[in-house]
């Protein structure tokens, strides 16, 4: 949401297929949600910014044709590269509808026909202030590059990066692979031998260690007043950003306040204790970026 509303944009996905164009199959972007998206929707058609079944964030106008940005490519993990520029106001405090108005179980891309959504949109398009509606769009982000080189003294990264490359698409595929794979192998597979890549030995890190899926300690005894930060894992592809205010239960139940990492094995997440808890770092091991080598330099042991 926070990518939706600092660069103007909505933005829906898979993207990785690449550009939409009439003729394409809708099985190539899994379903008809990117084709409805770039052929069916108009400029100054509005848009709803939704959080759950009942809750809305944001409104906004799109102001653009269908863009295919490069720049979306991951967003938290997920490929978004299909794009309108959008006009958004963000409410001052979410507003949550009585009713499940945008369904049980609401598709990525929907028409919103329920009066009551309705009524509200049409009065708060009409309520001042209104003048954002024709400002000026903010910038798009610059595209990031691909990380080309792993940094030499890192030799059991690129080994794991090149794994993780080559087995993501085969555990994404249900068919051929079958059910995604647990949290617990992933923390085998990817989270362990990434800490290890980084320098940390096996004595410093606690897996299933006070409930807490990873815990990697600065020295020894296993100590909450030893522990550097801990990881917090979920399954392949779930959405790593919510693990966050489980972690940081654990850390409350310890009595310490230490940095938080959030995994889906692929994907990295640093939040830093000292900016309560603000988004610091972040890698996804399959799709590398420069910006990747902060979170290595910060999760390296010291």
């Amino acid at each position: 949401m926070d990518v939706f509303l600092q660069y103007g944009v909505g933005l829906i996905g898979p993207g990785d297929a690449g550009p939409w164009k009439p003729g394409r199959d809708d099985d190539e972007f899994g379903g008809s949600f990117v084709r409805r998206f770039a052929s069916e929707v108009q400029i100054g058609d509005v848009f709803l910014l939704r959080t759950g079944v009942s809750t809305l964030r944001a409104v906004g106008i799109v102001a653009s044709d269908y863009l295919y940005l490069e720049q979306f490519d991951d967003v938290n993990g997920w490929d978004l590269q299909h794009g309108r520029r959008v006009r958004w106001y963000p409410l001052p405090e979410a507003y949550t509808f009585r009713d499940l108005v945008f369904g049980a179980n609401p598709p990525r891309l929907s028409r919103v026909l329920n009066p009551e959504v309705l009524d509200y949109t049409e009065r708060f398009l009409n309520s001042p202030p209104t003048d954002w509606q024709r400002a000026p769009l903010p910038k798009l982000p610059p595209e990031e590059p691909p990380l080309e080189d792993i940094p030499p003294d890192l030799p059991g990264l690129a080994d794991l990066i090149g794994t993780a490359r080559d087995l993501v698409p085969l555990l994404l595929d249900r068919q051929a692979f079958g059910e995604h794979p647990s949290e617990d192998e992933l923390i085998a597979h990817f989270v362990v031998p990434f800490l290890r890549a980084l320098g940390w030995p096996p004595e410093c890190i606690a897996v299933e260690w006070q409930h807490i899926d990873v815990a990697v300690f600065r020295k020894l005894p296993r100590t909450p007043e030893n522990c550097h930060f801990l990881i917090e894992a979920k399954r392949l592809g779930a959405g790593v950003e919510g693990a966050l205010e489980q972690a940081k239960g654990y850390l409350e139940t310890l009595g310490i306040s230490r940095d938080i990492v959030v995994t889906d094995g692929i994907r990295y997440r640093m939040y830093s204790s000292e900016r309560g808890f603000e988004p610091v770092a972040y890698a996804n091991l399959v799709r590398l970026k420069p910006s990747a080598l902060g979170l290595f330099k910060r999760l390296r042991r010291p």
